[in-house]
């Protein structure tokens, strides 16, 4: 039997935060749909979109 001890790192320390967000139900129904057309989570899919979001956005 291994005898080394469970490490694990307090939560938050992964580099993510956890927020709370107000969303439209439209928007949810679609992401929803999209997460399960795709096999991603809603947060997976939501990570994805802003990731892309963010890079590409212009400002005028």
């Amino acid at each position: 039997m291994n005898n080394e001890p469970l490490k694990i790192k307090k939560r938050g320390e992964d580099g993510n935060r956890i927020i709370t967000v107000r969303i439209k139900e439209e928007t949810l129904a679609e992401l929803d749909r999209i997460a399960s057309e795709t096999n991603y989570s809603r947060n997976e899919l939501i990570n994805l979109i802003l990731a892309h979001g963010v890079k590409n956005i212009e400002i005028e």
